[in-house]
């Protein structure tokens, strides 16, 4: 995990964020009790939240009011649409708008950029897109007019996209910039859009006089997400070749930071794509009993996402039987199913940009062997201790602190480790326990203090993999390597194949935590109860 200067909140803040998010987490916990239902039932995720349109059209704005704030009047924001991704030669990917843009507008339309001027009083936002072609919409669906862009964003001052590269010159220049009257979809400015006055970018022209001027993209820091994110480095390097006075600024820390904590129309959004992945899991768990292959579980997996209308997977699913679950990021799922195996499912439904994390890991037959079960109460006792350090003001890093202690204690009593006060332990859990969830599954943010609104996975996990053995960790010595295969052989050969991991959505309320997975039952006990009842059924 990076680190991160550890953020303050006054009390007054706090006191605030418990109001913001009362009626969100009173929704949870109500969720919460109502999950006591039969061992076996398949829990069918809920209808899908809806809101008011001026309900979300405030929360947008919120947002946009948030970002302005950090931009201010001598800077300007522009945000891209994701260009679309080619699968193989004429045919790309399903489309999935660039998420920070999603954020702010709702808007799933390609080719639409969002350009935010703070210090123009007059049209402080504005929205290109294209205009709706007849020919383009037979080939490849509905396209966005501007009554509908305006509907689901809540922006009134929408321009045709071809104006955008006129436009963009016109900052660079410091010529403030009127549209041709035609290629105005939409508009507030008062008079029309002729109406225009240089006055309008006086604040930002400004600052580029004095080579204060502040432009905002999405730049990527180093690879991570150089190929996603390739327009904005190549319009970034076009931008700094003639000297404008505007200096590149990195927007990705404003989301950062803003995405960490989760307003109640997020979790709503987020807690369904949860309930999703619950159903999801369960259902797959009564179709291993009949299953030859692993491919045959995940199938389970795919149809319950398309029937609760979930947009996609929020990553590709692991679905990892007997050895398979010892690899982190198993994805073939091409393996056999056998009896007195365990499966690791590790999947997510997303919905409206919003992903579930959740994995857990069950028995073929629906019975825990003697030798699995020490090693799942391991992690499950490793994954509760995590769980009752989240709270307000405990470090993110406190949470794998915490899970470590116990998965270490744990591995030194089953003979895999000879020394809990070593890193002996990173043999069989080699990741963190966490990261922080949302509209990405391993979401933006850095390791700061907790606060409530803040959602991240618990998850931790013992992975004995057949060659562990094989394969000398860097920075060990060659004795100290020997004796330590040598004292934990017995016990490596006795759990050697059985990978587990325990994953569940942690929400950090204003008192402690919540589990937004708690529908989906977690002890062995339980695990082996909703098989054994729920396959019964369906006989």
């Amino acid at each position: 995990m990076k680190v991160h200067k550890t953020i303050s909140r006054s009390g007054v803040c706090l006191a605030l964020l418990a109001m913001l998010f009362s009626t969100s987490l009173l929704m949870v916990a109500a969720r919460a009790g109502d999950n006591k239902e039969t061992p076996g039932a398949i829990r069918p995720a809920p209808p899908a939240p809806v809101f008011d349109e001026k309900e979300r059209q405030a929360e947008l704005a919120q947002r946009r009011a948030r970002v302005a704030q950090t931009v201010a009047s001598k800077g300007v924001l522009i945000l891209f649409s994701a260009e679309p991704r080619v699968y193989a030669n004429d045919v790309d990917y399903e489309y999935r708008q660039e998420n920070n843009l999603y954020y702010l507008t709702q808007l799933k339309q390609k080719r639409a950029t969002l350009v935010l001027l703070p210090g123009n009083m007059q049209t402080p936002e504005i929205l290109f897109i294209p205009r709706r072609d007849a020919l383009s919409e037979v080939w490849n669906g509905h396209m966005y007019s501007a009554e509908e862009v305006a509907q689901a964003s809540g922006i009134r001052e929408i321009w045709e996209a071809r104006e955008l590269e006129p436009f963009l010159q016109g900052l660079r220049t410091r010529q403030p910039y009127r549209p041709k009257f035609e290629n105005v979809l939409m508009t507030v400015a008062a008079g029309g859009p002729q109406a225009e006055t240089p006055t309008g970018f006086k604040s930002v022209f400004a600052a580029a006089e004095k080579n204060e001027a502040e432009l905002y993209m999405l730049v990527p820091r180093g690879t991570e997400h150089s190929r996603e994110y390739a327009r904005e480095q190549r319009f970034a390097a076009d931008w700094s070749k003639t000297p404008n006075g505007f200096v590149i600024k990195n927007a990705w820390p404003i989301f950062a930071d803003m995405r960490l904590r989760k307003s109640p129309m997020e979790l709503r959004l987020l807690q369904h794509a949860i309930d999703i992945t619950n159903e999801a899991q369960q259902r797959a768990w009564l179709a291993a009993g009949n299953a030859k292959w692993e491919y045959e579980v995940d199938a389970e997996v795919v149809y319950t996402f398309k029937l609760r209308n979930a947009d996609h997977w929020g990553y590709p699913s692991i679905v990892g039987c007997g050895p398979n679950a010892t690899t982190l990021h198993y994805i073939e799922s091409q393996g056999a199913v056998k009896p007195g195996d365990l499966i690791l499912m590790d999947v997510g439904a997303e919905y409206e940009h919003y992903t579930a994390d959740v994995t857990r890991t069950f028995p073929v037959n629906g019975k825990f062997s003697p030798t699995q079960a020490e090693i799942y109460q391991v992690v499950y006792d490793a994954q509760d201790a995590a769980a009752r350090v989240i709270r307000p003001g405990a470090m993110f890093s406190d949470v794998h602190r915490a899970a470590s202690g116990v998965i270490k204690e744990g591995l030194l009593k089953l003979g895999l480790i000879t020394d809990s006060n070593s890193e002996q332990y990173r043999i069989w859990f080699m990741h963190g326990t966490s990261h922080w969830l949302g509209m990405n599954v391993h979401d933006v943010g850095n390791a700061v203090r907790l606060e409530p609104g803040m959602v991240f996975t618990n998850e931790p996990g013992i992975y004995v993999r057949p060659d562990a053995l094989d394969h000398q960790p860097f920075g060990w010595k060659q004795d100290y390597w020997e004796k330590f295969k040598a004292a934990v052989r017995p016990a490596f050969e006795k759990y050697k194949g059985i990978g587990v991991r325990i994953e569940d959505d942690m929400l950090v309320t204003v008192d402690g935590t919540r589990w937004m997975t708690e529908a989906l039952p977690r002890k062995m006990s339980e695990i082996e109860a909703s098989i054994a009842n729920g396959r019964q059924r369906s006989r």
